[in-house]
């Protein structure tokens, strides 16, 4: 459907309480309130699991509502942002000791003050998620709900055949056992190679530990994916809005 490239209005109002929910679903990007009145006629709008109807009100700060079974995200002071963070950038906010951090790419593209989603180490580059909503960021951080994270590295080769099935049965660490859920030779040069993996871990450095303790340390760390939310073609210090699609399949990856 047209909706899921779609992301909120930058210049939506901000409520104060209950509004008309076609024009909430206008605000938020679905579209215009003619085609959200269609979608709340054909019964394809739910608010916090009950079909809507024509002339219902919502609070959006408030009302969990889905569009075709997916979650849209209506309050307009929420934001949700991807980063590519550069390689040399700290993963903070703001950096006490005037290092580069977040903060200084977001700038002022929103008025929200908006915090990342886990980190990556000052070496380590590629996406970053950056929100204010805690909800969502708790469960994305949060072990229990298992979000994949993909990595493409540089590392010392040549790499042996069985290297695949050694990372998905499992490699001990000091601090406990990792495994893999995917992994690919990407290419190689002379004694370098470029590997791809996926893994759903969040411990500090787990990737360099982990192609460290196999024999074939990082040169260079990109991550480029993180649940459905993929890097793609963002340019080193560049952000971009998630669309409305990018959030819902985010809370449904977290069980929303």
């Amino acid at each position: 459907m047209p909706r899921d490239n779609r992301t909120p209005r930058p210049d939506a109002p901000v409520y104060t309480g209950p509004e008309r929910l076609q024009k909430v679903l206008a605000a938020a990007g679905v579209g215009s309130r003619r085609a959200c009145e269609d979608l709340i006629f054909r019964r394809r709008v739910t608010v916090d699991g009950r079909v809507a109807q024509l002339g219902d009100k919502v609070d959006p700060t408030k009302a969990v509502i889905h569009v075709d079974g997916e979650r849209l995200v209506a309050d307009t002071r929420l934001v949700y942002l991807a980063l590519n963070k550069p390689r040399g950038v700290v993963s903070t906010m703001a950096d006490e000791k005037g290092r580069t951090a977040l903060a200084d790419f977001v700038g002022n593209r929103v008025e929200q003050r908006v915090y990342h989603v886990g980190r990556l180490d000052a070496d380590s580059e590629g996406l970053l998620l950056l929100t204010n909503d805690g909800t969502l960021a708790h469960r994305l951080m949060h072990p229990s709900y298992g979000v994949a994270k993909t990595y493409l590295c540089e590392v010392a080769g040549p790499i042996p055949r069985n290297l695949g099935k050694r990372l998905a049965a499992g490699i001990e660490l000091e601090d406990g056992p990792v495994t893999v859920d995917s992994f690919r030779v990407v290419g190689s040069l002379g004694r370098t190679a470029q590997v791809e993996l996926t893994l759903h871990e969040g411990r500090k450095h787990i990737v360099r530990r982990l192609l460290d303790e196999v024999g074939h340390p990082v040169s260079r760390l990109v991550r480029t994916s993180i649940g459905p939310i993929r890097l793609g073609d963002l340019r080193p210090g560049r952000t971009r809005r998630l669309t409305n699609a990018e959030v819902a399949a985010l809370f449904k990856g977290v069980g929303d």
